[in-house]
């Protein structure tokens, strides 16, 4: 049961429940409301937004699966996969931080370098290590070319 459970948009919830909560629960009055936070904000969820649809969109198109701890018909590197070998986990960390600063929420502002370390550890490795398994020099070249992140 725990398996079906362990998906990335899961793990982003739990992150994204929890920066909600720590300033639940330590309200300390720290705040960095302002027209520049509130413009980082927009730019953060906008982009993630729209850099998992265009992610979701090029997977789609290819006739891959979008599932992690799934085998992948083919390596995707056209489109947004030209410019990050993760775009999907890239939009994730991108909406977290957006929200932790829509949330005004200063205290869980660390929980974005453990969540890209959660995602990396947990789904970006093995997932690479998958596709260098199975596509071999096809996959080297991709990495040569495009950088994991940005």
């Amino acid at each position: 049961m725990f398996k079906s459970l362990d998906l990335p948009p899961v793990w982003l919830l739990l992150a994204l429940g929890l920066s909600w909560l720590v300033p639940q629960l330590f309200p300390l009055g720290l705040s960095l409301d302002s027209a520049l936070t509130d413009f980082i904000t927009a730019v953060f969820i906008g982009g993630g937004v729209i850099l998992l649809a265009l992610a979701v969109s090029e997977m789609r198109r290819q006739n891959t699966t979008l599932t992690p701890h799934r085998e992948a018909d083919r390596l995707v590197t056209s489109g947004i996969f030209k410019r990050s070998r993760n775009p999907i986990y890239l939009s994730y960390v991108m909406l977290l931080a957006g929200c932790i600063l829509r949330f005004d929420a200063i205290l869980s502002l660390p929980l974005v370098p453990i969540f890209l370390w959660l995602l990396e550890r947990r789904f970006v490795i093995p997932e690479e290590n998958a596709l260098r398994r199975k596509f071999r020099m096809d996959f080297a070249r991709y990495c040569e070319k495009t950088r994991r992140w940005v």
